[in-house]
This record gives structure tokens, C-alpha cells and sequence, in this order.
């Protein structure tokens, strides 16, 4: 059985960067608490855009495939709505799913 990573890109724009970077570290938690996923990386992507703001990724690692359509079927619109209303026109956000085809470690010992 695969993973999949629910991807969520985010463009913030600069006059809201700081409130809602508070909301999505409660956002992020609240996904979690769904059951749906095992953990979450939240990162800020490091390249020159032509879009004004800051852009971020948050990588929900789910449990499964059905883990994941289960997260579609009964989480996903009520926690996108909460963000939509209270940051609109000034964060846009894409959802891409990737496979987790393999995964590579540097041991340490």
C-alpha cells in the first residue's frame, strides 16, 4: 500500500504574512486531529518569484489512499473554508497528491 502526500502550496501575500503564518500553525494541527494523516512538513520555498508575497508548502503525509479520499469526503471543505473567509483575496492556494515511491535515509552510525 502506497503513501500519499496531500501537497498544499500556498502564496501569502505580505500585508496578512504574519497572521496567517499564527493560523495555519493552529491550521496545521487541526488537519492532523483528523486522523486522516501521520504527520505534516511545513516549509517555506526558497526561490525568486515574480509573485510579490511569501509561498509556502505544508506536506501532509496521509495514512493511505482511502486515509486520504476519507479526508476529502469529510474534512476538506469545512478546514479550506475557515481560511478562505478569513484570508480571501490575499493567499492562493494549489493542492497536488504525490505517490511515495521510495524513501532514502543517510545513516548516521
Amino acid at each position: 500500500m502506497s503513501k500519499i502526500i496531500y501537497n498544499v502550496t500556498v502564496n501569502v501575500d505580505e500585508s496578512i504574512h504574519e497572521e496567517w503564518l499564527d493560523w495555519i500553525k493552529k491550521h496545521i494541527p487541526e488537519v492532523l486531529a483528523t486522523g486522516k494523516f501521520e504527520g505534516a512538513t511545513f516549509s517555506k520555498i526558497l526561490v525568486d518569484e515574480e509573485m510579490e508575497g511569501h509561498t509556502y508548502s505544508i506536506q501532509y503525509k496521509s495514512y493511505s489512499r482511502a486515509a486520504l479520499e476519507a479526508y476529502y469526503k469529510d474534512d476538506a471543505e469545512r478546514l479550506r473554508t475557515e481560511g478562505l473567509k478569513k484570508f480571501a483575496d490575499k493567499m492562493l492556494a494549489f493542492r497536488t497528491e504525490l505517490e511515495v515511491i521510495d524513501q532514502y535515509a543517510v545513516n548516521f552510525t
